[in-house]
C-alpha cells in the first residue's frame, strides 16, 4: 500500500564527483575530502555500507542504479569494505533482504525506494546498532533511520516549461509507472511548468496524461512492463504529442521503442538520472532530464555516517536551493531549442527560489 502524499516524495546525476551540499533540514554532510586521506581510510576500513534495490533493478539507468552508485562512490572515497547489495525481485523479498544484510554485519543499509518503510522500520527496530537510510519516505521517526526526500516538483516545473517551449505540435504528454506520490509529484510539476509557459508566452500547449486538478492520469500499473509503456506512449503519439515524459524508472525504454518504431520526430525527457549520460543508446531522443540526485544524497549520507561518532537522523531534503534536484543540460539538443530557453529557465529557477513563482504539489513535503 502506498503511503499518504504528505509522507512520501518522489524519483540523479551520474557525475557524483560534483557534490552539492544537500543539507535538507539538517547540517550538510561533510565531504570525504575533509581531513587526511590516510586517516580517513584507516578509521573507516572496516566499515561496511550496504544497499537494497527495488524491483526496477540496479541496471535501470535511473533510481536504483543511482542509489547503488552513490553507496559505491562513498565506499571508494572512504576506503571502506566493498558494499553489499541485494536486488528485490518482488515485495516479498524486502524483509529477507534486510535480514540477509544484517547477518552480513552491514554498518548502514540504504533502501532505494518508497516501498521499503515497513520492512526497513522493522529491521531498524530489531537492530538499533545498525544505521539505515530510507530514500523517498519521511514516515520513519527512528533514531537509527535517516530519511532522504526530494522536492522534485521544483525541477519538474523546469522540465514542463522546457517541454512546452520545445514542442512543435503544441502537445506534451506525461505518464507514470504507478500512481504513487513519488510519481505524481513529478507530474504536478510538469503540469505547472507547461501552464506557466502558456501564461508567459500566451500559448496553448496541451498536456496529455495528467490532470492536476483531479489528480488523475495515465499509468502503466507498475515499473517493469515495457510493452505496456510502448503502447501507452503510442497512444500519445497518435494524439500528436512530440515531447514524452515517462515517470517510471526504466520504462522510458518502452517509450523510446514507440517513438523509433513509429518513426516519429518526438523526443523524451528523462527523470531521476541524466539519461543522455546513463543510457547513451537513447541519447538522440533525450531533450533533457529532470534530475533527482539520489546518488549524491546516498553518497553524502553514507560518508557522514561512516565518519561521525553520532548518527545524524535529521531528514535530508534535496531541492533546487541546495542542488538536490535540477534540470540536465540539453546536450545534443542545445542548438535545437529556442535561443531564449536557457535564459528563460534561469529566470524561472530564480523565481522559484525567491518565492515569486509558487510550486506546490499535494505530494510534496511541507517544510
Amino acid at each position: 500500500m502506498p503511503l499518504t502524499p504528505k509522507k512520501i516524495l518522489l524519483s540523479g546525476m551520474t557525475a557524483v564527483g560534483v557534490v552539492a551540499m544537500l543539507a535538507g533540514c539538517g547540517a550538510a554532510p561533510k565531504s570525504s575530502s575533509s581531513g587526511g586521506a590516510s586517516s580517513s581510510t584507516s578509521a573507516t576500513a572496516n566499515y561496511l555500507p550496504c544497499v537494497v534495490g527495488d524491483v526496477g533493478g540496479f541496471n535501470d539507468h535511473s533510481f536504483n542504479q543511482l542509489s547503488l552508485q552513490g553507496v559505491q562512490e562513498a565506499a571508494k572515497a572512504l576506503g571502506t569494505k566493498t558494499p553489499k547489495k541485494i536486488q528485490s525481485q518482488s515485495s516479498s523479498d524486502y524483509t529477507p533482504a534486510f535480514s540477509s544484510l544484517v547477518a552480513q554485519k552491514c554498518n548502514i543499509i540504504v533502501a532505494a525506494g518508497f516501498q521499503f518503510p515497513k520492512a526497513l522500520g522493522a529491521s531498524a527496530t530489531a537492530n538499533p546498532k545498525i544505521n539505515y537510510a530510507m530514500i523517498d519516505d519521511n514516515s520513519l521517526k527512528q533514531s537509527n533511520v535517516k530519511d532522504i526526500v526530494f522536492e522534485t516538483d521544483e525541477a519538474a516545473f523546469l522540465g514542463g516549461y522546457a517541454a512546452a517551449a520545445y514542442s512543435k505540435n503544441g502537445v506534451v504528454a506525461t505518464w507514470g509507472g504507478a500512481k504513487y506520490p513519488t510519481v505524481t509529484i513529478y507530474m504536478d510539476g510538469i503540469a505547472d511548468g507547461v501552464k506557466y509557459y502558456n501564461q508567459q508566452k500566451k500559448k496553448n500547449v496541451k498536456l496529455l496524461g495528467w490532470d492536476e486538478a483531479s489528480q488523475n492520469g495515465s499509468f502503466v500499473g507498475g515499473f517493469t512492463d515495457q510493452n505496456k509503456a510502448k503502447q501507452l506512449t503510442q497512444g500519445f503519439l497518435d494524439q500528436k504529442a512530440d515531447v514524452i515524459i515517462p515517470v517510471a524508472g526504466s520504462l522510458y525504454q518502452g517509450a523510446a521503442a514507440a517513438i523509433t518504431g513509429s518513426k516519429s520526430s518526438a523526443v523524451l525527457e528523462g527523470v531521476d538520472a541524466d539519461l543522455f549520460l546513463t543510457d547513451p543508446k537513447y541519447k538522440s531522443l533525450i531533450l533533457t532530464s529532470i534530475l533527482k540526485k539520489v546518488d549524491v544524497a546516498a553518497m553524502q549520507v553514507v560518508e557522514q555516517a561512516a565518519k561521525s561518532k553520532t548518527f545524524d537522523n535529521t531528514t535530508y531534503i534535496g531541492d533546487l536551493k541546495n542542488g538536490g534536484v535540477g534540470l540536465s543540460p540539453f546536450h545534443d539538443f542545445a542548438s535545437k531549442v529556442p535561443s531564449s530557453l536557457q535564459s528563460d529557465l534561469d529566470a524561472v529557477k530564480a523565481g522559484i527560489l525567491d518565492g515569486s513563482i509558487k510550486v506546490d504539489s499535494p505530494s510534496s513535503l511541507k517544510k
